[in-house]
Protein backbone atom coordinates (compact mmCIF):
# COMPACT_ATOMS: atom_id res chain seq x y z
CA UNK A 1 0.00 0.00 0.00
CA UNK A 2 2.90 2.54 1.03
CA UNK A 3 4.47 1.92 -2.40
CA UNK A 4 1.19 2.51 -4.35
CA UNK A 5 1.08 5.70 -2.59
CA UNK A 6 4.35 6.64 -3.21
CA UNK A 7 3.69 5.62 -6.85
CA UNK A 8 0.76 8.11 -6.94
CA UNK A 9 3.35 11.29 -5.56
CA UNK A 10 5.49 10.57 -7.68
CA UNK A 11 2.78 10.26 -10.63
CA UNK A 12 1.42 13.83 -9.29
CA UNK A 13 4.56 15.40 -8.89
CA UNK A 14 5.73 14.07 -12.76
CA UNK A 15 1.91 15.49 -14.14
CA UNK A 16 3.05 19.15 -12.22
CA UNK A 17 6.19 19.51 -14.11
CA UNK A 18 4.53 18.06 -17.13
CA UNK A 19 2.08 20.80 -17.14
CA UNK A 20 4.59 23.45 -16.58
CA UNK A 21 5.50 22.74 -20.32
CA UNK A 22 4.74 26.23 -21.29
CA UNK A 23 6.50 27.95 -18.86
CA UNK A 24 9.97 25.72 -20.00
CA UNK A 25 9.21 26.97 -23.28
CA UNK A 26 8.84 30.48 -23.04
CA UNK A 27 11.71 30.50 -20.75
CA UNK A 28 14.11 28.87 -23.60
CA UNK A 29 12.49 31.17 -26.17
CA UNK A 30 13.38 33.98 -23.65
CA UNK A 31 17.26 32.74 -23.08
CA UNK A 32 17.91 32.08 -26.69
CA UNK A 33 16.83 35.90 -27.36
CA UNK A 34 18.91 36.82 -24.98
CA UNK A 35 21.30 34.77 -25.54
CA UNK A 36 22.17 36.02 -29.58
CA UNK A 37 21.05 39.53 -29.13
CA UNK A 38 22.06 40.89 -25.49
CA UNK A 39 25.60 42.22 -25.24
CA UNK A 40 26.30 40.59 -22.07
CA UNK A 41 25.12 36.89 -23.31
CA UNK A 42 26.25 37.71 -26.90
CA UNK A 43 29.74 38.54 -26.33
CA UNK A 44 30.79 36.27 -23.88
CA UNK A 45 30.53 38.48 -20.63
CA UNK A 46 27.84 36.11 -19.02
CA UNK A 47 27.83 32.94 -19.89
CA UNK A 48 24.55 31.99 -21.55
CA UNK A 49 24.94 27.91 -20.30
CA UNK A 50 25.60 29.26 -16.53
CA UNK A 51 22.76 31.61 -16.93
CA UNK A 52 20.42 28.99 -18.31
CA UNK A 53 21.01 26.46 -15.34
CA UNK A 54 20.46 28.76 -12.64
CA UNK A 55 17.41 29.96 -13.18
CA UNK A 56 15.74 26.79 -15.29
CA UNK A 57 14.86 25.20 -12.13
CA UNK A 58 13.10 28.04 -10.89
CA UNK A 59 10.71 27.93 -12.83
CA UNK A 60 7.23 26.33 -11.77
CA UNK A 61 3.50 26.27 -12.18
CA UNK A 62 3.39 29.92 -10.61
CA UNK A 63 5.72 31.18 -13.14
CA UNK A 64 4.22 33.25 -15.82
CA UNK A 65 5.96 35.55 -18.76
CA UNK A 66 6.36 38.54 -17.13
CA UNK A 67 8.19 36.91 -14.35
CA UNK A 68 10.72 35.04 -16.67
CA UNK A 69 12.07 37.40 -18.26
CA UNK A 70 12.70 39.87 -15.18
CA UNK A 71 14.49 36.24 -13.82
CA UNK A 72 16.99 35.62 -17.10
CA UNK A 73 17.28 40.05 -17.79
CA UNK A 74 17.52 41.30 -13.69
CA UNK A 75 20.82 40.93 -13.38
CA UNK A 76 22.45 41.72 -17.15
CA UNK A 77 23.55 45.12 -18.03
CA UNK A 78 21.18 47.45 -19.13
CA UNK A 79 21.76 47.44 -22.79
CA UNK A 80 21.38 50.79 -23.76
CA UNK A 81 25.06 51.37 -22.97
CA UNK A 82 25.45 50.10 -25.87
CA UNK A 83 25.02 51.52 -29.26
CA UNK A 84 21.72 51.42 -31.06
CA UNK A 85 21.21 48.96 -34.21
CA UNK A 86 20.65 50.60 -37.59
CA UNK A 87 20.42 48.03 -40.28
CA UNK A 88 19.30 49.41 -43.64
CA UNK A 89 19.99 46.02 -45.75
CA UNK A 90 17.44 45.94 -48.10
CA UNK A 91 18.73 42.70 -49.70
CA UNK A 92 18.20 41.10 -45.91
CA UNK A 93 16.46 37.11 -46.02
CA UNK A 94 14.54 38.35 -42.88
CA UNK A 95 11.52 35.95 -43.72
CA UNK A 96 12.40 33.66 -40.35
CA UNK A 97 12.57 36.52 -37.78
CA UNK A 98 9.01 37.11 -36.13
CA UNK A 99 8.91 38.18 -32.40
CA UNK A 100 4.75 37.81 -32.59
CA UNK A 101 6.02 35.33 -29.35
CA UNK A 102 6.46 38.33 -27.38
CA UNK A 103 4.80 41.52 -29.19
CA UNK A 104 1.54 39.79 -29.46
CA UNK A 105 1.74 38.02 -26.38
CA UNK A 106 -1.68 38.64 -24.27
CA UNK A 107 0.07 37.33 -20.98
CA UNK A 108 2.97 39.73 -21.26
CA UNK A 109 2.83 43.71 -20.04
CA UNK A 110 4.44 46.12 -21.38
CA UNK A 111 7.14 46.40 -19.69
CA UNK A 112 7.99 43.28 -20.54
CA UNK A 113 7.86 44.19 -24.24
CA UNK A 114 9.73 47.14 -23.68
CA UNK A 115 12.34 44.92 -21.66
CA UNK A 116 12.76 42.29 -24.73
CA UNK A 117 12.44 45.50 -27.87
CA UNK A 118 15.18 47.35 -26.09
CA UNK A 119 17.20 44.86 -26.00
CA UNK A 120 17.01 43.91 -29.60
CA UNK A 121 17.16 47.79 -30.62
CA UNK A 122 20.85 47.65 -28.52
CA UNK A 123 21.61 44.33 -29.88
CA UNK A 124 24.90 43.06 -30.24
CA UNK A 125 27.11 43.16 -33.49
CA UNK A 126 29.59 39.79 -34.21
CA UNK A 127 30.52 36.20 -34.25
CA UNK A 128 28.67 33.65 -32.42
CA UNK A 129 30.52 32.17 -30.03
CA UNK A 130 31.52 28.46 -29.70
CA UNK A 131 29.29 26.40 -27.47
CA UNK A 132 30.55 24.99 -24.25
CA UNK A 133 31.43 21.24 -23.91
CA UNK A 134 30.27 18.89 -21.01
CA UNK A 135 31.46 15.72 -19.83
CA UNK A 136 27.67 13.62 -18.88
CA UNK A 137 27.41 10.11 -19.25
CA UNK A 138 26.77 8.83 -22.82
CA UNK A 139 23.87 5.68 -22.05
CA UNK A 140 22.29 7.22 -18.47
CA UNK A 141 19.10 9.74 -18.28
CA UNK A 142 20.33 13.36 -18.38
CA UNK A 143 19.38 15.52 -15.47
CA UNK A 144 16.37 17.43 -16.51
CA UNK A 145 18.04 20.72 -17.04
CA UNK A 146 20.42 19.43 -19.42
CA UNK A 147 17.67 17.66 -21.04
CA UNK A 148 16.26 20.92 -21.68
CA UNK A 149 19.23 22.52 -22.36
CA UNK A 150 20.05 20.92 -25.10
CA UNK A 151 16.76 21.53 -26.51
CA UNK A 152 16.96 25.02 -26.34
CA UNK A 153 20.12 24.74 -27.90
CA UNK A 154 18.67 23.29 -30.79
CA UNK A 155 15.44 25.85 -30.66
CA UNK A 156 18.08 28.52 -30.53
CA UNK A 157 20.18 26.85 -33.48
CA UNK A 158 16.45 26.58 -35.45
CA UNK A 159 15.51 30.44 -34.56
CA UNK A 160 18.66 32.24 -35.41
CA UNK A 161 21.29 30.44 -37.12
CA UNK A 162 19.35 28.15 -40.29
CA UNK A 163 18.25 30.19 -43.02
CA UNK A 164 14.98 28.33 -43.76
CA UNK A 165 13.31 27.80 -40.46
CA UNK A 166 10.32 29.70 -42.49
CA UNK A 167 10.47 26.06 -44.90
CA UNK A 168 9.65 23.79 -41.68
CA UNK A 169 6.07 23.27 -40.32
CA UNK A 170 4.25 25.92 -39.22
CA UNK A 171 2.90 24.64 -36.44
CA UNK A 172 6.74 23.94 -35.25
CA UNK A 173 6.27 25.61 -32.55
CA UNK A 174 3.37 23.81 -31.06
CA UNK A 175 5.10 20.57 -31.98
CA UNK A 176 8.54 21.90 -29.76
CA UNK A 177 6.50 22.94 -26.96
CA UNK A 178 5.23 19.62 -26.63
CA UNK A 179 8.45 18.07 -27.07
CA UNK A 180 9.36 20.07 -24.04
CA UNK A 181 6.67 18.32 -21.99
CA UNK A 182 7.82 15.01 -23.19
CA UNK A 183 11.36 15.73 -22.28
CA UNK A 184 10.17 16.67 -18.83
CA UNK A 185 8.66 13.38 -17.94
CA UNK A 186 11.12 10.74 -20.31
CA UNK A 187 11.73 7.81 -18.56
CA UNK A 188 15.38 6.88 -19.98
CA UNK A 189 17.94 8.44 -22.27
CA UNK A 190 16.67 6.41 -25.23
CA UNK A 191 13.43 8.03 -24.75
CA UNK A 192 14.85 11.32 -24.57
CA UNK A 193 17.06 10.85 -27.19
CA UNK A 194 13.88 9.71 -29.44
CA UNK A 195 12.52 13.34 -28.82
CA UNK A 196 16.33 14.35 -29.99
CA UNK A 197 15.52 12.92 -32.84
CA UNK A 198 11.70 13.95 -33.22
CA UNK A 199 13.16 17.66 -33.41
CA UNK A 200 15.92 17.61 -35.68
CA UNK A 201 13.74 15.98 -38.28
CA UNK A 202 11.67 18.68 -38.07
CA UNK A 203 14.54 20.53 -40.05
CA UNK A 204 13.73 18.95 -42.51
CA UNK A 205 17.06 19.26 -44.06
CA UNK A 206 19.24 16.82 -45.77
CA UNK A 207 22.67 17.86 -43.94
CA UNK A 208 21.08 17.09 -40.11
CA UNK A 209 20.41 13.83 -41.33
CA UNK A 210 23.47 12.12 -39.69
CA UNK A 211 22.17 13.75 -36.75
CA UNK A 212 21.23 10.12 -36.08
CA UNK A 213 24.45 8.56 -35.56
CA UNK A 214 25.06 10.77 -32.98
CA UNK A 215 22.21 8.94 -30.65
CA UNK A 216 23.59 6.42 -27.94
CA UNK A 217 20.86 4.31 -28.49
CA UNK A 218 20.41 4.67 -32.49
CA UNK A 219 20.36 0.99 -33.10
CA UNK A 220 17.49 0.12 -30.71
CA UNK A 221 15.54 3.46 -32.41
CA UNK A 222 16.04 2.98 -35.41
CA UNK A 223 15.63 -1.33 -34.97
CA UNK A 224 19.47 -1.65 -36.67
CA UNK A 225 20.25 -4.80 -34.95
CA UNK A 226 19.44 -7.70 -37.33
CA UNK A 227 20.45 -7.63 -41.34
CA UNK A 228 17.84 -8.56 -43.94
CA UNK A 229 19.30 -11.77 -45.40
CA UNK A 230 18.86 -10.16 -49.12
CA UNK A 231 20.01 -6.53 -50.72
CA UNK A 232 16.66 -4.22 -51.66
CA UNK A 233 15.57 -0.79 -53.33
CA UNK A 234 13.02 1.02 -51.15
CA UNK A 235 10.08 2.98 -53.06
CA UNK A 236 7.20 4.77 -51.79
CA UNK A 237 4.89 1.35 -51.38
CA UNK A 238 7.21 -1.56 -51.28
CA UNK A 239 10.72 -2.64 -50.76
CA UNK A 240 11.96 -4.44 -54.00
CA UNK A 241 14.30 -7.74 -53.49
CA UNK A 242 17.36 -6.67 -55.68
CA UNK A 243 19.91 -9.48 -54.48
CA UNK A 244 19.99 -12.56 -52.51
CA UNK A 245 22.85 -12.42 -50.18
CA UNK A 246 21.90 -15.84 -48.44
CA UNK A 247 20.26 -17.38 -51.05
CA UNK A 248 19.14 -20.92 -49.02
CA UNK A 249 17.36 -18.83 -46.15
CA UNK A 250 15.50 -16.74 -48.87
CA UNK A 251 14.70 -19.97 -50.44
CA UNK A 252 13.38 -22.15 -47.40
CA UNK A 253 11.21 -18.22 -47.16
CA UNK A 254 10.09 -19.03 -50.73
CA UNK A 255 11.54 -15.31 -51.38
CA UNK A 256 13.12 -14.44 -54.91
CA UNK A 257 14.71 -11.57 -57.10
CA UNK A 258 12.56 -9.21 -58.11
CA UNK A 259 9.83 -9.96 -55.45
CA UNK A 260 8.00 -7.46 -53.77
CA UNK A 261 7.17 -6.56 -49.94
CA UNK A 262 4.53 -4.33 -49.26
CA UNK A 263 3.95 -5.40 -45.56
CA UNK A 264 6.46 -5.97 -42.46
CA UNK A 265 5.16 -7.53 -39.49
CA UNK A 266 1.89 -5.89 -40.62
CA UNK A 267 2.54 -2.47 -41.20
CA UNK A 268 2.55 -1.48 -44.56
CA UNK A 269 5.79 -0.29 -46.50
CA UNK A 270 4.40 3.47 -46.45
CA UNK A 271 3.66 3.31 -42.99
CA UNK A 272 7.23 2.03 -42.03
CA UNK A 273 8.60 5.21 -44.20
CA UNK A 274 6.13 7.62 -42.59
CA UNK A 275 7.68 6.45 -38.91
CA UNK A 276 11.19 6.93 -40.36
CA UNK A 277 10.60 10.59 -41.60
CA UNK A 278 9.69 11.38 -37.74
CA UNK A 279 13.42 10.76 -36.58
CA UNK A 280 15.41 10.64 -40.13
CA UNK A 281 15.77 14.67 -41.12
CA UNK A 282 15.79 14.70 -44.92
CA UNK A 283 14.96 17.62 -47.38
CA UNK A 284 12.35 15.63 -49.13
CA UNK A 285 11.00 12.42 -49.64
CA UNK A 286 13.83 11.17 -52.23
CA UNK A 287 16.21 11.87 -50.32
CA UNK A 288 14.71 9.70 -47.48
CA UNK A 289 14.47 6.78 -49.67
CA UNK A 290 17.73 6.86 -50.88
CA UNK A 291 19.02 6.23 -47.46
CA UNK A 292 16.57 3.77 -46.06
CA UNK A 293 17.68 2.11 -49.77
CA UNK A 294 21.38 1.55 -47.91
CA UNK A 295 21.22 -2.14 -46.97
CA UNK A 296 24.84 -0.71 -44.54
CA UNK A 297 22.59 1.81 -42.97
CA UNK A 298 19.80 -0.84 -42.51
CA UNK A 299 17.38 1.53 -41.29
CA UNK A 300 14.01 0.65 -43.31
CA UNK A 301 13.13 -2.51 -40.39
CA UNK A 302 10.15 -1.29 -38.04
CA UNK A 303 11.06 -3.66 -35.35
CA UNK A 304 13.33 -5.61 -33.41
CA UNK A 305 12.06 -9.29 -34.00
CA UNK A 306 14.43 -11.18 -35.89
CA UNK A 307 11.95 -13.64 -37.57
CA UNK A 308 9.49 -11.17 -39.61
CA UNK A 309 6.60 -11.58 -41.16
CA UNK A 310 6.34 -10.11 -44.72
CA UNK A 311 3.52 -9.54 -47.19
CA UNK A 312 4.70 -10.67 -50.87
CA UNK A 313 3.85 -9.87 -54.03
CA UNK A 314 5.54 -12.43 -56.31
CA UNK A 315 7.15 -11.42 -59.36
CA UNK A 316 6.85 -14.62 -61.56
CA UNK A 317 2.96 -15.20 -60.60
CA UNK A 318 2.10 -11.76 -59.08
CA UNK A 319 0.33 -13.30 -55.98
CA UNK A 320 0.61 -12.05 -53.21
CA UNK A 321 1.10 -14.27 -49.54
CA UNK A 322 2.73 -14.31 -46.10
CA UNK A 323 6.03 -15.79 -45.51
CA UNK A 324 8.52 -15.89 -42.50
CA UNK A 325 12.12 -15.20 -42.67
CA UNK A 326 14.73 -15.81 -39.96
CA UNK A 327 17.66 -12.18 -40.38
CA UNK A 328 20.91 -12.48 -39.83
CA UNK A 329 22.60 -11.78 -35.93
CA UNK A 330 25.30 -9.44 -36.73
CA UNK A 331 27.88 -11.59 -33.72
CA UNK A 332 27.69 -14.29 -36.52
CA UNK A 333 30.81 -13.99 -37.38
CA UNK A 334 30.49 -16.18 -40.51
CA UNK A 335 27.49 -14.91 -41.73
CA UNK A 336 28.82 -11.49 -41.04
CA UNK A 337 31.89 -12.26 -43.39
CA UNK A 338 29.14 -12.77 -46.45
CA UNK A 339 27.53 -10.11 -45.34
CA UNK A 340 31.05 -7.87 -45.86
CA UNK A 341 32.41 -9.45 -49.15
CA UNK A 342 28.82 -8.70 -50.55
CA UNK A 343 29.01 -5.00 -49.86
CA UNK A 344 32.78 -4.76 -50.80
CA UNK A 345 31.73 -6.17 -53.94
CA UNK A 346 29.08 -4.04 -54.30
CA UNK A 347 31.36 -0.90 -54.16
CA UNK A 348 33.70 -1.65 -55.82
CA UNK A 349 31.26 -2.07 -58.95
CA UNK A 350 29.62 0.94 -58.22
CA UNK A 351 32.74 2.97 -57.90
CA UNK A 352 34.15 1.07 -61.48
CA UNK A 353 30.59 1.72 -62.91
CA UNK A 354 31.43 4.47 -65.72
CA UNK A 355 30.16 5.65 -69.08
CA UNK A 356 33.08 4.69 -71.74
CA UNK A 357 32.27 6.15 -75.67
CA UNK A 358 34.69 7.44 -77.83
CA UNK A 359 33.08 10.38 -78.63
CA UNK A 360 32.13 10.91 -74.43
CA UNK A 361 33.91 13.02 -72.26
CA UNK A 362 33.31 11.91 -69.02
CA UNK A 363 34.11 13.38 -65.70
CA UNK A 364 32.55 11.32 -62.33
CA UNK A 365 32.64 13.97 -59.68
CA UNK A 366 33.66 12.06 -56.77
CA UNK A 367 36.42 10.27 -59.12
CA UNK A 368 38.13 13.68 -60.77
CA UNK A 369 41.16 13.99 -58.46
CA UNK A 370 42.11 10.60 -60.07
CA UNK A 371 43.05 13.11 -63.06
CA UNK A 372 45.72 14.60 -61.31
CA UNK A 373 47.50 11.26 -60.27
CA UNK A 374 51.40 11.50 -60.63
CA UNK A 375 51.10 15.09 -61.76
CA UNK A 376 53.42 18.05 -60.32
CA UNK A 377 51.92 21.03 -58.94
CA UNK A 378 53.75 23.30 -61.59
CA UNK A 379 51.93 21.06 -64.48
CA UNK A 380 48.36 21.43 -62.79
CA UNK A 381 46.86 24.06 -65.02
CA UNK A 382 48.69 22.86 -68.53
CA UNK A 383 47.35 19.15 -67.69
CA UNK A 384 44.34 20.14 -67.43
CA UNK A 385 43.77 22.41 -70.15
CA UNK A 386 45.32 18.97 -72.09
CA UNK A 387 42.54 17.71 -70.67
CA UNK A 388 39.71 19.94 -71.13
CA UNK A 389 41.04 20.33 -74.86
CA UNK A 390 40.69 16.68 -75.55
CA UNK A 391 37.05 16.71 -73.91
CA UNK A 392 36.22 19.83 -76.53
CA UNK A 393 36.96 17.41 -79.18
CA UNK A 394 34.17 15.29 -78.39
CA UNK A 395 30.56 14.96 -79.74
CA UNK A 396 29.64 15.74 -75.78
CA UNK A 397 30.47 15.95 -72.17
CA UNK A 398 28.86 14.25 -69.48
CA UNK A 399 29.55 15.31 -65.38
CA UNK A 400 28.17 12.36 -63.89
CA UNK A 401 27.21 14.69 -60.46
CA UNK A 402 26.21 11.67 -58.17
CA UNK A 403 28.07 11.52 -55.63
CA UNK A 404 29.72 14.05 -53.63
CA UNK A 405 32.92 15.95 -54.89
CA UNK A 406 36.25 14.50 -54.12
CA UNK A 407 38.37 18.00 -55.70
CA UNK A 408 36.78 21.31 -54.98
CA UNK A 409 38.59 23.01 -57.08
CA UNK A 410 37.80 20.88 -60.82
CA UNK A 411 34.62 22.49 -61.38
CA UNK A 412 35.54 25.63 -59.61
CA UNK A 413 38.63 26.57 -60.41
CA UNK A 414 39.58 24.36 -63.76
CA UNK A 415 36.05 23.94 -65.50
CA UNK A 416 35.59 27.87 -64.95
CA UNK A 417 38.77 28.62 -65.81
CA UNK A 418 38.66 26.64 -69.67
CA UNK A 419 35.04 26.77 -70.35
CA UNK A 420 33.37 29.70 -68.14
CA UNK A 421 32.95 33.57 -69.34
CA UNK A 422 34.79 35.78 -67.07
CA UNK A 423 32.36 36.84 -65.12
CA UNK A 424 30.13 33.63 -64.04
CA UNK A 425 27.33 34.31 -61.36
CA UNK A 426 24.98 30.99 -61.27
CA UNK A 427 22.90 31.72 -58.36
CA UNK A 428 22.74 33.72 -54.56
CA UNK A 429 24.49 32.93 -51.76
CA UNK A 430 23.17 34.22 -48.12
CA UNK A 431 25.18 34.24 -45.10
CA UNK A 432 24.33 34.94 -41.70
CA UNK A 433 24.00 38.78 -40.93
CA UNK A 434 25.83 39.43 -38.09
CA UNK A 435 23.88 43.23 -37.15
CA UNK A 436 20.99 41.10 -36.76
CA UNK A 437 21.04 37.25 -36.41
CA UNK A 438 18.21 35.34 -37.68
CA UNK A 439 18.44 37.39 -41.02
CA UNK A 440 20.80 36.88 -43.82
CA UNK A 441 22.69 38.99 -46.67
CA UNK A 442 23.90 38.05 -49.90
CA UNK A 443 27.30 37.74 -50.66
CA UNK A 444 28.48 40.26 -52.95
CA UNK A 445 29.74 39.15 -56.73
CA UNK A 446 32.52 41.21 -56.74
CA UNK A 447 34.16 39.41 -54.08
CA UNK A 448 36.02 36.23 -55.40
CA UNK A 449 35.93 32.87 -53.76
CA UNK A 450 32.30 32.09 -53.85
CA UNK A 451 30.94 32.47 -57.74
CA UNK A 452 34.75 31.79 -59.36
CA UNK A 453 38.52 32.08 -58.05
CA UNK A 454 40.44 35.38 -59.37
CA UNK A 455 42.37 34.57 -62.44
CA UNK A 456 44.34 36.98 -64.28
CA UNK A 457 44.65 37.13 -68.31
CA UNK A 458 41.73 34.13 -68.29
CA UNK A 459 40.65 32.63 -71.54
CA UNK A 460 37.50 31.49 -72.61
CA UNK A 461 37.16 28.64 -74.67
CA UNK A 462 33.27 27.88 -75.49
CA UNK A 463 31.97 24.26 -76.03
CA UNK A 464 29.36 24.23 -78.69
CA UNK A 465 29.02 20.17 -78.04
CA UNK A 466 26.20 18.58 -76.35
CA UNK A 467 26.72 18.60 -72.51
CA UNK A 468 24.79 16.40 -69.90
CA UNK A 469 24.40 16.54 -66.21
CA UNK A 470 23.47 13.58 -64.38
CA UNK A 471 22.06 13.69 -60.75
CA UNK A 472 19.86 11.90 -58.02
CA UNK A 473 19.85 12.32 -54.32
CA UNK A 474 23.31 11.63 -53.76
CA UNK A 475 24.00 14.90 -55.44
CA UNK A 476 24.38 16.76 -52.06
CA UNK A 477 25.93 20.19 -51.20
CA UNK A 478 28.77 21.03 -53.00
CA UNK A 479 27.90 18.62 -55.51
CA UNK A 480 24.16 20.50 -55.84
CA UNK A 481 26.84 23.88 -55.78
CA UNK A 482 29.16 22.44 -58.93
CA UNK A 483 25.58 21.42 -60.89
CA UNK A 484 24.26 25.25 -60.42
CA UNK A 485 27.80 26.10 -61.30
CA UNK A 486 27.81 23.64 -64.56
CA UNK A 487 24.58 24.66 -65.25
CA UNK A 488 25.15 28.46 -66.07
CA UNK A 489 28.74 28.19 -67.52
CA UNK A 490 27.11 25.21 -70.27
CA UNK A 491 23.95 27.18 -71.25
CA UNK A 492 22.95 24.31 -73.47
CA UNK A 493 23.61 21.14 -70.68
CA UNK A 494 20.47 19.46 -69.99
CA UNK A 495 20.12 17.65 -66.41
CA UNK A 496 18.53 14.19 -66.55
CA UNK A 497 18.03 12.18 -63.89
CA UNK A 498 16.34 12.30 -60.23
CA UNK A 499 15.81 14.74 -57.37
CA UNK A 500 18.45 16.12 -55.45
CA UNK A 501 18.99 16.11 -51.80
CA UNK A 502 17.79 19.42 -51.52
CA UNK A 503 20.19 20.58 -48.83
CA UNK A 504 23.21 22.89 -50.48
CA UNK A 505 25.57 25.36 -48.95
CA UNK A 506 28.04 25.32 -46.16
CA UNK A 507 27.18 23.42 -43.09
CA UNK A 508 27.21 24.76 -39.23
CA UNK A 509 28.06 23.03 -36.69
CA UNK A 510 26.64 23.39 -33.40
CA UNK A 511 27.89 21.14 -30.39
CA UNK A 512 25.01 20.12 -27.95
CA UNK A 513 26.08 19.18 -24.07
CA UNK A 514 25.88 15.05 -23.77
CA UNK A 515 29.07 14.81 -26.74
CA UNK A 516 25.77 15.26 -29.38
CA UNK A 517 26.92 17.56 -32.52
CA UNK A 518 23.96 18.85 -35.03
CA UNK A 519 25.45 19.78 -38.53
CA UNK A 520 22.88 21.79 -40.71
CA UNK A 521 22.37 24.24 -43.87
CA UNK A 522 23.94 27.63 -42.29
CA UNK A 523 24.04 29.06 -45.48
CA UNK A 524 20.73 30.29 -48.16
CA UNK A 525 21.20 29.15 -51.63
CA UNK A 526 19.43 30.60 -54.53
CA UNK A 527 19.15 30.29 -58.23
CA UNK A 528 20.14 33.78 -59.64
CA UNK A 529 16.44 34.58 -60.09
CA UNK A 530 15.44 33.47 -56.86
CA UNK A 531 14.44 30.20 -57.36
CA UNK A 532 14.36 27.73 -54.35
CA UNK A 533 17.11 24.76 -54.01
CA UNK A 534 16.54 23.66 -50.56
CA UNK A 535 13.96 21.11 -50.54
CA UNK A 536 13.45 20.95 -54.02
CA UNK A 537 16.80 20.36 -55.17
CA UNK A 538 18.32 21.53 -58.35
CA UNK A 539 16.52 22.26 -61.53
CA UNK A 540 16.42 19.09 -63.64
CA UNK A 541 15.62 19.15 -67.84
CA UNK A 542 14.64 15.67 -67.71
CA UNK A 543 13.29 13.42 -65.04
CA UNK A 544 14.22 9.54 -64.63
CA UNK A 545 12.29 7.58 -63.10
CA UNK A 546 13.13 3.62 -62.61
CA UNK A 547 10.76 0.88 -62.73
CA UNK A 548 11.15 -2.50 -60.72
CA UNK A 549 12.58 -4.02 -63.85
CA UNK A 550 15.09 -1.68 -64.52
CA UNK A 551 17.06 -1.61 -61.07
CA UNK A 552 16.55 -5.88 -61.13
CA UNK A 553 18.57 -5.32 -64.92
CA UNK A 554 20.84 -3.09 -63.32
CA UNK A 555 20.26 -0.48 -65.91
CA UNK A 556 21.80 2.67 -65.94
CA UNK A 557 19.13 4.47 -67.73
CA UNK A 558 20.61 7.93 -67.82
CA UNK A 559 23.57 6.54 -69.59
CA UNK A 560 21.25 4.81 -71.60
CA UNK A 561 19.53 8.14 -72.58
CA UNK A 562 22.68 10.03 -73.32
CA UNK A 563 23.61 7.63 -75.57
CA UNK A 564 20.68 7.53 -77.51
CA UNK A 565 20.96 11.37 -77.73
CA UNK A 566 24.40 11.52 -79.21
CA UNK A 567 23.47 9.08 -82.07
Amino acid sequence: MKKIITLFFLFLIQQAIYAQKEQYAFFMKTWNFLKYYHPDLASGKVDADSLFLANIEKVDEKSDANSIIKQLSGKLSNPISHSLVIDENKEALTVNQNFDWYKKNKMLTAEGKTILSTIFEHRYIGKVLKEKQYELSKKEQLPLPFRLLILAKIQGSIDYLYPHKYLMDKNFEVFFTDLVGQAISSPSRKDFEIILAKAISKMEDSHAFKFYDQLNYKNEILHRFYYAPFDYQVFNDHLLITHLIFPEICSNAQIMVGDRITEINGKSIKQIINEKRELLSVSNLENLLYHLSDYQRNMIWPDDVQQKDFKILHTQNNKAEHTKITFINPTDQQQTSVISAYLNEKISLKQQHKLVHNDIAYFKINDVFSLTDNIADDKFDSHMDTIFKEASSKKAIVFDMRGYPNWGGFVFHYIYKYFSPRENYFGKYYEPNLKNMGTYIPISYKVYGHYYPKIENKTVNPYKGKVFIIVNPETLSMSEWNTMNLQNIFPQAITIGQQTAGADGDTVEIQLPAGYSLVFTGNGIFYYDNTQTQKVGIRINELIKYTDDDIIQNRDLEFEHILKAIK
